[in-house]
């Protein structure tokens, strides 16, 4: 039986969720903390706290501090190649986590704890084979990200990757990669999709607690101003345009730099980007979509600004 076309903004992803919205902040590793979470939470999306490597105490903080700000739902997202992933994974459960997106492997062993804790699991998947094996392994939906995205990203774009996963899975999809209005969003849902995931339009959000010279970059960087590092490594990095990160990808292309030179470069450059603006050895992490992200905004008005833009375009 073929899913029926969405047709309102009441999607089974604001069902399934507890949402006002069908918008989820994206799980950006240093950057999305308890603030940024929480305002996109009271703003009627879903706010994602990122997991990443952060030790427990941090994370358990950051879940407990973001309750303390919203009492709306909320999410953390795990990238299953971190070491401390199985901590994590259960940190989720004892702190009464409903929501989980993750990335960067499979969540098979986790799930069946998981949906014991009534915990909504939604995989970031790059591929059909993955969102069918995601589904398979009782994920309640799954994010279909495209290489528009910032950070490490897949080969698939967004336009091809989100209606092959449609088309594949009964479960429902979100869109996710170069979304940053509401035409992205109106586009994401005319091609099956029931929600999307945004980060780069985040970056630029008043919450946001990036520092000033990485939001400085995202509002001024032209269509033009965005690059990817780290193919040969085989974690392939989309980042703005900076001298260090073109610095890193000549050195790929001209062979300057072997990958374990470049892996050396590039351990803590997020950090450096994201807490010191360090532009000369910081990688700024950040979408294609970033030259139509031109001011600064609160994550209220961003968030009813795509909705309601989406709306209109889909005449809802």
């Amino acid at each position: 039986m073929r899913k029926r076309r969405t047709t309102t903004m009441k999607t089974r992803i604001t069902e399934l969720l507890g949402c006002e919205y069908p918008i989820i902040q994206g799980g950006m590793a240093w950057v999305a903390e308890h603030t940024l979470a929480s305002a996109v939470s009271n703003a009627g999306g879903i706010g994602l706290i990122a997991g990443g490597s952060a030790p427990i105490d941090y994370l358990r903080e950051q879940i407990r501090l973001c309750k303390e700000k919203t009492n709306k739902p909320f999410g953390v997202n795990i990238m299953l190649m971190s070491p401390n992933a199985d901590d994590l994974a259960q940190l989720c459960i004892d702190e009464g986590v409903k929501v989980i997106t993750t990335g960067a492997g499979n969540p098979g062993k986790y799930m069946a704890a998981w949906k014991e804790a009534d915990i909504k699991v939604m995989p970031v998947v790059p591929s059909v084979a993955l969102a069918k094996r995601m589904e398979k392994s009782g994920a309640d939906a799954v994010i279909a990200e495209g290489t528009e995205s910032g950070g490490h990203i897949g080969e698939n774009t967004t336009m091809c990757l989100v209606p092959q996963v449609v088309d594949a899975v009964e479960i429902p999809v979100i869109a996710a990669g170069g979304i940053a209005d509401g035409r992205g969003m109106a586009a994401a849902f005319m091609l099956g999709a029931e929600g999307v995931q945004i980060g780069t339009r985040f970056l630029a959000s008043e919450e946001c607690q990036i520092h000033p010279t990485f939001k400085d970059l995202v509002i001024k960087a032209k269509d033009t101003d965005n690059i990817v590092t780290g193919r040969y490594t085989g974690h392939p990095c989309r980042n703005i345009k900076t001298k260090f990160a073109k610095k890193l990808a000549t050195g790929e292309k001209e062979g300057t730099l072997s990958p374990e030179e470049f892996e050396q470069l590039t351990v803590g450059a997020l950090r450096r980007a994201v807490v010191d603006g360090d532009v000369d050895s910081g990688s700024f992490l950040c979408g294609a979509i970033s030259g139509m992200v031109n001011d600064i905004k609160t994550c209220a008005d961003i968030v009813k600004e795509i909705n309601d833009g989406a709306e209109k375009l889909l005449k809802i």
